[in-house]
């Protein structure tokens, strides 16, 4: 088991090291730079000329290293994450990165795992419930839930839902995670519900999807349990349906849902970013998308890579996870 852990942990480190350098190549893409970002602003609100704006601008890419080769750039950024654990500054707001995704990342985070927890919990339990209900309404129903789930973009659901907020409901809790009494105020029940009618847009967006991909999967493996020989065997046995379902099928219907809890965490991550960019809730999203239109490099570079940083260490605990339940796993990493 060591020795497969020290394999996946190899493995993640070099797809960190790769994910890096392709984000921070393409972030770099794109023609212009932050200087064409202050010689935009100097001349549309400063009222300066194009020549003393442009002079401004080249004084900006110098003192800020944008003219150096694009591997120089990326050789700065790269170690000063590993030696020093310095994201770089985050020119818009002349400060550091990671103070500036600090202040952010931790609801993304916080948000996506309740998603996680909802959908993997309500997702198995209606698979199970469709499962052992096949072809009735229950079945059904659940069948329905999956299909929307599915193929229902999160973007068009986050527009309804903000349609609804702003001319329907007249709600006042848009654009926020708090309500203006509730912001400096110290933690109480009073300000977690205000929380919840703050962000339930995005719970409900981001985990809708992965409720219906969770539900899919545990009732196509779960059908295909039902009918192995063991089971029956089971059955012959005399023991309650309830016993065989949950301690001899629905063990060995999850392994596939347990190797996928590494890709659905960051697509919880992901279903929250389009959620939250659309209803402007402050969390990494919105700032995502700032920090890519005034191209500040390093606050995006880092976004890209805290992602895939989760992404990588979702699948790496999956992995673990499933050598831990399945030995035959442990062994083919070594074939």
């Amino acid at each position: 088991m060591l020795g497969f852990v020290l394999r996946r942990f190899v493995s993640a480190l070099g797809l960190v090291f790769a994910v890096s350098l392709v984000s921070f190549a393409l972030i770099q893409a794109p023609p212009g730079d932050y200087g064409d970002t202050i010689k935009a602003t100097a001349m549309s609100r400063g009222g300066m000329g194009e020549a003393d704006a442009e002079r401004l601008a080249q004084q900006t890419r110098e003192s800020l290293g944008l003219n150096d080769p694009l591997p120089v750039q990326y050789a700065k950024w790269i170690g000063g994450i590993v030696t020093r654990g310095d994201f770089g500054p985050s020119f818009l707001q002349n400060r550091p990165a990671i103070a500036v995704i600090g202040e952010r990342i931790w609801w993304t985070l916080g948000i996506a795992v309740v998603c996680h927890l909802l959908a993997t919990l309500i997702g198995c339990g209606l698979g199970i419930f469709a499962a052992v209900h096949q072809h009735r309404w229950g079945d059904r129903a659940a069948t329905v839930i999956a299909f929307l789930g599915m193929t229902i973009p999160r973007f068009f659901m986050a527009l309804v839902i903000l349609y609804l907020l702003a001319f329907v409901w007249r709600s006042p809790t848009i654009g926020s995670l708090f309500s203006a009494p509730y912001v400096l105020a110290p933690w109480s029940v009073a300000k977690f519900l205000d929380l919840v009618a703050h962000v339930w847009p995005l719970v409900l967006i981001a985990a809708f999807g992965g409720l219906a991909y969770n539900l899919r999967v545990m009732r196509g493996n779960l059908l295909d349990v039902l009918r192995q020989p063991y089971v029956e065997a089971a059955r012959a046995k005399g023991l309650p349906e309830r016993k065989v379902v949950m301690k001899h099928a629905v063990p060995n219907a999850i392994h596939p849902l347990i190797m996928n809890q590494g890709l659905i965490m960051p697509y919880m991550v992901s279903g929250e970013l389009e959620a939250a960019i659309i209803l402007a809730i402050p969390t990494i999203g919105p700032l995502m998308l700032q920090s890519l239109l005034v191209e500040d490099i390093y606050v995006t570079a880092s976004i890209f890579m805290i992602l895939a940083v989760i992404l990588v260490i979702g699948n790496f605990l999956a992995d673990i996870a499933l050598a831990a339940l399945d030995p035959r796993v442990r062994q083919g990493a070594f074939r």
